[in-house]
């Protein structure tokens, strides 16, 4: 029975250690963040370019996407900004500025899907062009959303704003 107690001791022990382990991990990772974070949205951008540069597609229209990738976040930054509580849960400033970001995050969407349909014989991009930016669009707006949940928080060194 002592022994059975013993090695019960030793297991809490060696799980002790493991979560010990998780944690620094977690440490680890939210120093780490930002730099995956950049390298995330640099793999997006590359998808856009891609689907502007490969030599099948050789349009430029679809990099116009880039446009809304700066206008996007802009309306959400400036209500956050000068919001007295963000914290309660009906604020009709941060309410437009995330109406008018989902705006910008659905043309970004539509605009390659419109130029991959219209006209209907000679399309302005190829599909696989509006397949890549989508991508790129997806994984872009994505690690906005990353940055946006970095910043946030207040216990985050990087939170600078």
């Amino acid at each position: 029975m002592a022994s059975m107690g013993g090695n019960f001791y030793k297991n809490c022990e060696t799980q002790y250690k493991i979560s010990k382990h998780n944690l620094l991990a977690l440490i680890v990772t939210v120093k780490n963040l930002l730099v995956l974070l950049a390298f995330s949205g640099s793999i997006g951008m590359t998808l856009v370019i891609l689907g502007c540069a490969l030599p099948q597609y050789e349009v430029w229209w679809p990099f116009f996407v880039v446009l809304f990738y700066i206008l996007a976040p802009i309306p959400t930054i400036i209500a956050r900004r000068y919001t007295e509580d963000p914290a309660s849960s009906s604020n009709p400033c941060l309410e437009l500025a995330i109406f008018i970001t989902i705006g910008f995050v659905v043309s970004s969407f539509a605009l390659p899907i419109v130029l991959a349909r219209a006209p209907d014989e000679n399309p302005v991009i190829h599909w696989g062009a509006c397949y890549l930016t989508l991508a790129g669009n997806v994984i872009v707006y994505l690690t906005l959303v990353g940055f946006f949940v970095t910043f946030e928080q207040d216990d985050v060194d990087y939170n600078m704003w």
